[in-house]
């Protein structure tokens, strides 16, 4: 036998949120439903064994997500030019960059917590992150980032994650504007994500920095985070573990994301 890898004093963060019926969600995904399907006690084993199920329904794009590439399209295309033209149908999804060719994630990671930075709980809803908050953010962190990292940014709103209304906030929220992604997407990263329901600064309707990360860079997207203990720990760089599950023709899917720090 191979000899396993010593994980002795390895921490594990769990960076996904929970799922439960009334947990936020964007308006324009469906929400996350749940229920029994069958209760301890329907059908009883003459031994006393008995056992209970349930169902879920819910969007690729509830909880803790990753954005594929084909989430987004410009002008009829999708990232490296691919055409929308019969790429994608109801019932087969949409076949180019598929969330289901995403290979499981296992990447080095580095954390710009800006809301640590400016020494807030939580960004205001309409606070914008500029270049500048992020070159600030990372020269605080004392690390650099990498071609093909995955960069997540703490606003501080993973903490509302529990009262729905206030963590959508009629979808108005803090995160980059289009010059903030281009300073992301300059560093040749993997993955950007963050802690909020869409990312990038919102409202806006052109969703320019989807456009950009995902059409125009080929960069995913990972949102509803949970930053919260890796920001209390002060830990800035660690290995990024993900898996969005496999949906043939899926536009993104849940997963769960965790950071292992030595």
């Amino acid at each position: 036998m191979g000899t396993l890898p010593d994980l002795s004093g390895t921490r594990i963060f769990d960076l996904a949120q929970p799922y439960f019926v009334g947990m936020p969600h964007h308006p324009s995904h469906p929400p996350f439903l749940f229920s029994l399907t069958k209760l301890h006690g329907d059908f009883t084993h003459p031994s006393g064994m008995s056992s209970a199920a349930d169902s879920i329904s819910m969007s690729g794009h509830t909880g803790t997500h990753l954005d594929a590439l084909n989430h987004f399209s410009c002008n009829g295309r999708f990232f490296n030019g691919h055409s929308v033209v019969d790429a994608q149908t109801f019932s087969g999804g949409v076949t180019a960059h598929s969330v289901s060719t995403v290979a499981p994630i296992l990447r080095r990671a580095v954390l710009l917590d800006v809301a640590g930075l400016l020494n807030v709980a939580a960004l205001d809803e309409d606070f914008t992150i500029t270049p500048e908050h992020l070159d600030a953010a990372l020269a605080s962190s004392s690390v650099a980032i990498d071609q093909g990292d995955v960069v997540l940014i703490r606003t501080g709103w993973a903490k509302f994650w529990r009262d729905s209304r206030r963590y959508i906030s009629e979808v108005r929220g803090p995160g980059p504007a289009i010059e903030g992604a281009q300073w992301l997407s300059n560093k040749g990263i993997f993955a950007a994500g963050s802690d909020t329901v869409a990312f990038e600064k919102v409202p806006d309707a052109g969703m320019p920095v989807h456009v950009h990360m995902l059409v125009e860079n080929g960069i995913h997207l990972i949102e509803n985070l949970n930053l919260e203990e890796l920001a209390a720990h002060r830990i800035t760089e660690f290995l990024f573990i993900a898996a969005p599950l496999k949906i043939e023709g899926g536009t993104g899917a849940p997963t769960r994301p965790i950071a292992l720090v030595s």
